[in-house]
């Protein structure tokens, strides 16, 4: 709120813009969002206010989370309201992930009804209110290309660029590279105390800048392995054959082809795409703090579920990781415990989803067409 009382008063240079919890270090959208809370909180100081504003923010995220699951089992929508921390997040703390996931969400959602346009500019918004949705991205991008193909992915890459572009014109008018340094700072140093992942490694190691590159290199070779060999399913083609005519600025499927490949897009696929480039993502970040749970928290039983179909291991898995982000602060053992679940969520995600994607009908091509 000090910050938002800066920008209310006229101030445009990022740089310039901090208060008690330190700088503004989030994207154009964020600080849009939170103006809006400003002025309905009386610049803040209505507590009780925000956090029932959060509260109708919580259900209304668990509405489309709900929407996103409709082809799962109802054993598992019980996981979806029993998060304790994810209620401390929400409702307690009113932080800016809660918006983001709610945007991240509603992505998923526009995207499983091939809504491109909707779902991209979703996503978009997102990511200018925490740039966590970073993580979404690859899978986001290869969704949007095996559903539009490869002009229309394009144009919807220029459109979410446009996006962020726009929100930013105030700050890059005033101080364009302070606001890229500190909106999408990539280089930004992550407290030892507050980290709820990497605890049982230790500050030193943690702290080093080694560490962070194996990270790094884990990450993109992990994204690399399921491009490969899970999210290009669709196209039965492998990814070397596709770059050449991308490169040359070409589509590398015919008409037909397109068509067909936009037809194995299927709800199913875009969640189980999505949902695990953003676990991957978290599996390597180099801090996650008590926050992050939210783009977490519902993502997990859909993945443990898509993968392993058994009940008590899904909710096993789930109750482990819930104790341990309960777990405050964070412990050895309950790092160990967050890091293990995202691991294996990872590796049954894998191997899980091996078999190819079947079509889906044709009417829902032509509508991806209609709707481009």
């Amino acid at each position: 709120m000090e910050q938002v009382g800066q920008f209310v008063s006229g101030e445009r240079d990022y740089t310039k813009m901090e208060g008690g919890t330190g700088p503004l270090v989030y994207p154009a959208a964020h600080l849009y969002t939170y103006t809006g809370l400003y002025y309905l909180t009386d610049s803040g100081k209505n507590i009780l206010l925000a956090q029932q504003l959060f509260a109708v923010l919580y259900m209304a995220t668990l509405a489309v989370v709900m929407l996103c699951y409709w082809q799962v089992p109802p054993y598992i929508f019980p996981l979806l309201i029993l998060s304790k921390r994810l209620h401390s997040v929400f409702v307690l703390r009113c932080f800016n992930d809660c918006f983001a996931a709610f945007f991240l969400w509603l992505a998923i959602f526009f995207l499983q009804r091939r809504q491109w346009t909707l779902g991209t500019m979703a996503y978009s918004w997102g990511l200018g209110i925490k740039m966590s949705l970073l993580l979404a991205l690859p899978a986001v991008g290869i969704v949007s290309f095996l559903g539009r193909g490869f002009g229309g992915s394009l144009r919807l890459a220029w459109l979410m660029a446009q996006l962020q572009l726009v929100i930013a014109v105030p700050f890059l008018a005033k101080n364009w590279h302070g606001y890229l340094s500190r909106a999408f700072e990539l280089s930004r140093q992550f407290k030892f105390e507050w980290t709820v992942n990497w605890r049982m490694l230790g500050e030193e190691l943690f702290l080093s800048k080694q560490f962070a590159l194996v990270l790094l290199g884990l990450h993109a070779l992990t994204l690399l392995i399921f491009i490969t060999a899970r999210w290009l399913q669709p196209t039965g083609r492998s990814l070397v054959s596709l770059i050449p005519p991308m490169l040359r600025g070409q589509s590398p499927f015919t008409p037909a082809e397109e068509l067909q490949v936009s037809s194995r897009v299927t709800p199913e696929f875009v969640m189980t795409s999505i949902l695990s480039a953003n676990v991957i993502g978290l599996l390597f970040a180099r801090s996650l703090h008590y926050q992050f749970y939210a783009y977490l928290a519902w993502a997990t039983p859909y993945l443990l579920w898509k993968a392993w179909p058994y009940t008590p291991v899904v909710y096993l898995l789930w109750a482990v990781q819930e104790a341990a982000w309960n777990t405050f602060p964070s412990t050895d053992l309950s790092s160990t415990a967050v890091v293990n679940v995202l691991l294996i969520t990872v590796a049954l995600v894998y191997f899980g989803t091996s078999k190819p994607v079947k079509s889906g009908d044709r009417k829902s091509a032509k509508v991806s067409k209609k709707n481009r």
